[in-house]
C-alpha cells in the first residue's frame, strides 16, 4: 500500500531475494521512462523502496505520481 509521507507517495516492495527484486526495477524503469516520470528509490537485497513525487510541480503529489504508483502495483 502507498502511504503518503511529506508530499511523496512511499512503499516498500518486499521479493523472495535479489535477482526479483533486481526484475522488478528493470521493468518498473521501462515504465518509468514510457511515463517520463522517474522515482526515487532504493534496494537492499529483496526489498525496493519507490518514493514519487512530481519535481515540476513544486516537489507535490499529483496525478502523474498517482498514474505511475498503479503502473508499479501492476508489475510487482
Amino acid at each position: 500500500m502507498w502511504n503518503e509521507v511529506d508530499n511523496k507517495l512511499v512503499r516498500t516492495f518486499e521479493f523472495k531475494d535479489f535477482v526479483e527484486a533486481f526484475g522488478f526495477m528493470t521493468r518498473v524503469a521501462i515504465a518509468a521512462e514510457k511515463a517520463d516520470h522517474h522515482p526515487n528509490w532504493s534496494n537492499v537485497y529483496n526489498k525496493v523502496t519507490i518514493e514519487l513525487t512530481t519535481h515540476d510541480a513544486g516537489n507535490v503529489v499529483t496525478d502523474n505520481d498517482r498514474n505511475l504508483a498503479r503502473v508499479i502495483d501492476t508489475l510487482a
